[in-house]
């Protein structure tokens, strides 16, 4: 029966790791998470209600997402640091997959609905690609196409809020058509004065408290200035939108009700979603992980999110994603522990509870400077020009994903970051880098006589590498290649396949090498082999090469195959080697 106990134990702390940090929690941490969650709370009520506003949603459910995504997090997420919540990144691909399905009189509750599904389909996803264990699909984003991808994003941010900055709105659904409806609206006087005048001002306030005063709070300083303003200048009377009144209590629990037809057409955005978040939050956690010594559990990070996910779609919440920026400000504050996000969490809820209107004077366009300058945050620039310098391949990569999130939308600039990256992995092993290699003077081994051309060679011999698995889509350039160099003057006598990169080849390059071989015998060529792995080997051996090839044709060593071959054509190096 203890057993029993013990290993259900064992279950609830792996499954819920919430009740493993409650067990070892340690007294002198409380203080500092309490601290460190009022410093937070300070950050998670604009940016979650400018959030909300990003995905095309209401405020309030910004908070509610906050508060959920928070408390689900800190029992189920394995990281004692990470703070999820609403996320700059994930704002517009809600949008795009959230508001083309809402009534064309923009029904806000058809839109919460959606979005609550949707967070419900991202949580499903990270569930059950945690059980598959599939956290490795992170990885299908490379980092320069996340680049681009992220600066195409923040481009497309910064200009969908602009209007909303100046202080008018605008119709549209694309990255052109809103900027082109800005440069529209300014042109035909639609500028609010004192609404841009809020929003530019925010902007410039935060960047320069975040240039010279790191550890001031800017959001909430800037915050703070916006609904003083309202009150001293009357901004409502002057045109200014302001947020007004939150409705008032707990989130509410609700099951979204949505056309089954809606689901299909989600689906595509829920997956971009969660990956985005995944990779994300991986990333995040591996950094913050590496500072306080923690192990990361990329398996367990998806249950966390999932759980977090399922917590706000059932609130009237959107999905989320780990905040790099917010979880920074936790841990400059001294947070030890998810008590942190949790005190976040409950402050949150007694706003609502007891002060709903605390917001109400806050105007729109400085909802619009706290998006934007996060948006900021998102771009890379000194690392897409890092990119330019030093690989020109991967720069254009970058440039591609930008292009594709900038015009094309941002679900379909997701799908070209992937896209991206799955085809630059294939085209790296289809079109993999080799070369002939030779003796250098001075140097013990063979070299690339790309890089020593001064490399000797024997009468009649080419030792040739092909650094990449021999499978079915390379195993005929790779045949091409060993043709031409058969067909060099003088004529090889051998060809020797320096094979320690090849680390596996395939029943269709099996095929083809043994055709190869025969073709190679008849010119008088033969096709030597040399450092084959051992697993690789094993595999020719099944597919029945090394019966069909010569058996004395394979070398433990590319040094044992040139001495055989200098033992059996009397071939020898100059005298000055």
């Amino acid at each position: 029966m203890t057993k029993t106990r013990e290993r259900r134990k064992g279950w609830l702390r792996r499954a819920a790791p919430g009740f493993d940090a409650v067990a070892t929690y340690q007294k002198d941490w409380f203080g500092k998470d309490i601290i460190a969650g009022v410093v937070l709370t300070t950050l998670l009520v604009p940016q979650g209600m400018a959030y909300a506003e990003l995905a095309g949603l209401p405020p309030i459910t910004g908070l509610y997402t906050s508060i959920l995504c928070l408390l689900a997090y800190a029992v189920f997420g394995p990281s004692r640091v990470l703070v999820l919540g609403p996320d700059s990144a994930l704002g517009p691909m809600i949008a795009a997959t959230v508001l083309p399905l809402v009534a064309s009189d923009g029904d806000p509750q058809k839109a919460i609905a959606l979005a609550s599904m949707l967070a419900l389909m991202v949580g499903a996803i990270m569930v059950l690609a945690s059980v598959a264990k599939l956290g490795f699909i992170a990885d299908l984003i490379s980092k320069p196409t996340m680049i681009g991808y992220m600066n195409g994003l923040a481009i497309t941010i910064l200009v969908g809020q602009l209007p909303k900055l100046f202080g008018f709105k605008i119709e549209s659904e694309n990255f052109i058509g809103d900027l082109v409806g800005f440069v529209e609206g300014v042109a035909n006087g639609e500028t609010v004065v004192a609404a841009a005048a809020v929003g530019i001002g925010g902007i410039v306030l935060i960047l320069v408290l975040q240039r010279w005063l790191p550890k001031v709070p800017a959001v909430l300083v800037m915050v703070v200035a916006a609904i003083a303003a309202t009150a001293i200048f009357d901004l409502a009377a002057k045109g200014v939108s302001l947020v007004g009144e939150l409705p008032r209590g707990f989130p509410p629990f609700t099951i979204p009700r949505v056309d089954v037809a809606d689901l299909g057409l989600m689906f595509a955005g829920a997956l971009g979603i969660a990956l985005v978040s995944l990779t994300d939050t991986i990333s995040t956690s591996t950094a913050f992980a590496a500072r306080t010594g923690q192990e990361i559990r990329g398996n367990q990070e998806m249950i966390g999110i999932g759980a977090a996910n399922l917590a706000a779609g059932l609130f009237q919440g959107f999905p989320v994603s780990t905040s790099g920026s917010r979880t920074a400000v936790a841990e400059r504050s001294g947070s030890k522990s998810q008590l942190t996000g949790v005190t976040g969490a409950v402050l949150i809820l007694l706003m609502l509870v007891f002060l709903p209107g605390l917001f109400r004077n806050l105007p729109q366009p400085a909802l619009a400077a706290v998006v934007m300058t996060a948006s900021i945050s998102l771009a890379d620039i000194p690392g897409t020009i890092r990119l330019l310098r030093q690989r020109r391949t991967e720069f254009y990569l970058c440039m591609a994903a930008f292009l594709g999130v900038a015009f094309l939308g941002v679900l379909p600039g997701i799908g070209i970051a992937v896209g991206l990256s799955i085809l630059n992995i294939f085209r790296r092993a289809w079109w993999p880098y080799e070369t002939v290699i030779g003796r250098v003077p001075g140097y013990d081994g063979f070299h690339d006589i790309n890089v020593h051309p001064d490399a000797k060679h024997l009468p009649g011999l080419v030792i040739y590498r092909w650094d990449a698995p021999l499978f079915f889509a390379n195993v005929r350039p790779f045949r091409d290649n060993i043709r031409h160099l058969a067909h060099t003057d003088p004529k090889p006598r051998w060809i020797v396949i320096a094979a320690e990169p090849i680390t596996d080849v395939d029943t269709t390059a099996a095929d083809v090498l043994l055709d190869l071989d025969v073709e190679l015998n008849e010119q008088g060529i033969s096709l030597v082999f040399a450092e084959l792995k051992h697993r690789t080997r094993e595999k020719i051996e099944r597919y029945g090469l090394t019966r069909e090839i010569e058996p004395e044709h394979f070398y433990p060593t590319t040094e044992a195959a040139v001495a055989a071959y200098m033992a059996q054509t009397g071939a020898k190096w100059s005298a000055e080697e």
